[in-house]
């Protein structure tokens, strides 16, 4: 009934949850991260790259949500193991301690929930969470480590969760040009970009696409005035509450860093973003519109990638005990 709750809470935002904000603007800037235990989020940095948590090996958290790729894999669904290929679009890590849940369909409540899943999911990482966990305790370097940050013997699942949910509070996207136009630097976008914002607003779009994070914040039906047709089989939020009227209720994407995040849609299908803002507005808004609006607004989109994270990738521990597993692709 929470999980519900909170989806039912995400459908009725609307222009008015934003009408009052410091800049008048329905969209505010990415902060920077604020790290209270850094030891946890260097144990997390550890745990997202380690392709251990999964059955082959090979597959790590990384894999999907690639972080020299906007968060993303640029496939229209990700490949797991044997070749699996997963049934949804990846979503970007990138800005995600931002949404009100988690997943295309919000059936995770937080970052840690959503952690869980893929590890377990036998066409991601196909583990199981008490073979992970044993995998992860055969290590001598995580044993001391888990020790330090969580002040107990045992590796929990929890733990590790918690851990990674942690790093990936610290993938936020700060100081992208737009933001800096919100916070008074008026050189820092064009005409052209300014122009693009104003029809983004006047448009439509913003009714969805707003906050910091320019999304996340609302679940909304995909095909409001024209339905959209598409082969794949996600039902969204139907598939959590068996309804008809919940059929193609999605997490509203966000649109930080949009143009590294292709291809677009829960089911991928549309590569560019200038059929990605027409399909938007003739579907969800009854709008058509000209080759230079969607131009402009494109160029809109592009002011909003920020700085990436940048870190190096951690020398993962190596265990005393490896043995051989089975490999990912058959």
């Amino acid at each position: 009934m929470q999980r519900l709750s909170l989806l039912a809470a995400g459908l009725c935002l609307s222009a008015g949850a934003w009408a009052a904000t410091p800049t008048n603007e329905p969209v505010q800037p990415i902060e920077p991260a604020k790290v209270t235990r850094a030891d946890k989020v260097e144990l997390g940095k550890q745990l997202f790259f380690d392709p251990r948590l999964s059955r082959s090996g090979f597959i790590s958290c990384n894999s999907c949500h690639n972080l020299s790729m906007g968060g993303s894999d640029n496939l229209p669904s990700s490949i797991g193991h044997n070749w699996q290929q997963g049934p949804i679009n990846s979503p970007t890590v990138l800005n995600s301690s931002l949404n009100l849940a988690q997943f295309w369909d919000g059936r995770a409540a937080d970052l840690k929930e959503q952690a869980a899943g893929p590890i377990s999911n036998p066409k991601e990482m196909a583990f199981t969470h008490v073979l992970a966990i044993d995998v992860l305790r055969s290590i001598p370097q995580y044993q001391a480590t888990f020790k330090q940050v969580y002040k107990t013997d045992e590796i929990t699942l929890d733990a590790v969760t918690d851990a990674i949910a942690e790093f990936e509070k610290t993938l936020v996207t700060p100081n992208a040009r737009f933001d800096q136009w919100l916070k008074g630097d008026k050189n820092a976008i064009t005409q052209v970009e300014r122009e693009g914002y104003e029809l983004f607003k006047s448009v439509g779009c913003v009714a969805c696409h707003n906050g910091p994070a320019l999304g996340g914040n609302s679940f909304q039906k995909m095909g409001l005035v024209e339905s959209y047709k598409t082969d794949n089989p996600a039902e969204g939020v139907a598939g959590l509450t068996g309804k008809d009227a919940d059929r193609f209720l999605f997490k509203v994407p966000t649109l930080r860093n949009v143009e590294l995040t292709y291809p677009y849609f829960h089911d991928g299908a549309y590569w560019t973003l200038e059929e990605s803002v027409d399909i938007m507005a003739r579907l969800q808004l009854g709008r058509k519109l000209s080759d230079a609006e969607v131009s402009k607004i494109t160029a809109f989109l592009k002011t909003l990638t920020g700085e990436q994270p940048s870190f190096a990738i951690p020398l993962l521990p190596a265990s005393t005990n490896d043995t051989p597993r089975p490999r990912p692709f058959g």
